[in-house]
């Protein structure tokens, strides 16, 4: 079967995990969470340090959660991050969505959210995302749309950031815009039955654009992306510098406003 071809663009850095661990089923998975129902077995997969997990986790209990992921360390996190909730329905495994190790019809609903903008085949994971679902379950998507985000106001360096970490992303084996391209690959991996939608975070209180503006001016020199981002040639250290610098002026302004857009399927099995 395939392997992962793609790299990891953010890595794991605490301003990923900023953002990551801010993410809940409510603001993230509101599109998913009418088919939930007590006693389902759920896949969630590429579950990062666990927030979403464990939401999902509590809304299908006594239903078992199974979170998977390519990092033996972060799934340590997420492990923790249910145990803190007092979660016992939520089991752990590392695992690489193109070859799923479980068995055809495991899963009554199969999940994956800013998953499929970083693997190296889209549509072959929604096919292995639907091999382990049972019939008359569910396979939910969700990813943002990177050319698609849209801010207010304009701040020098900005569309620099937002032109390098696309080039950056597509280097490293993925797709920024993944959010637009959900339901044509949905349908390229056998789905019929699919329900596309769209969401968007917003960030304009000055308590989380100053949050927003600040994990993406650390994230920007500090993480895994700064790195892959000097390392292959695409920008220089100076070049992060003054587009983290960018960010902290945005977060900033009274008048900031950040538009973060996603797609979304529902493919129905």
């Amino acid at each position: 079967m395939p392997k992962e071809t793609a790299v990891y663009t953010h890595g794991h850095h605490e301003s990923v995990l900023r953002s990551h661990e801010w993410r809940t089923a409510a603001n993230s998975a509101a599109y998913l969470i009418g088919e939930l129902r007590p006693g389902q077995a759920v896949l969630d997969v590429g579950c990062g340090p666990g927030t979403i997990t464990a939401d999902l986790a509590a809304l299908v209990a006594p239903g078992r959660v199974t979170a998977v992921d390519t990092n033996h360390d972060i799934l340590e996190r997420a492990a923790a991050a249910a145990a803190e909730r007092g979660l016992e329905n939520v089991e752990f495994a590392t695992a690489d969505v193109h070859s799923l190790d479980f068995p055809d019809d495991s899963f009554d609903v199969v999940h994956a959210h800013q998953v499929l903008q970083h693997v190296g085949d889209p549509v072959q994971a929604l096919r292995e995302m639907r091999r382990v679902c049972r019939p008359g379950g569910v396979v939910a998507a969700r990813d943002s749309d990177y050319a698609a985000m849209t801010w207010y106001p304009e701040v020098p360096g900005m569309p620099e950031w937002q032109e390098l970490y696309g080039r950056v992303a597509r280097a490293n084996g993925g797709e920024p815009d993944a959010g637009r391209r959900l339901l044509s690959w949905a349908r390229q991996a056998g789905f019929t039955d699919i329900t596309p939608t769209a969401a968007a975070w917003c960030f304009a209180t000055p308590e989380n654009r100053a949050w927003w503006s600040g994990l993406w001016a650390d994230r920007t020199t500090a993480s895994v992306y700064a790195k892959l981002t000097v390392d292959g040639g695409h920008a220089s250290t100076g070049q992060l510098t003054a587009i983290a610098d960018a960010w902290r002026v945005w977060g900033e302004e009274p008048d900031a406003w950040f538009m973060v857009p996603h797609g979304e399927v529902l493919c129905r099995v």
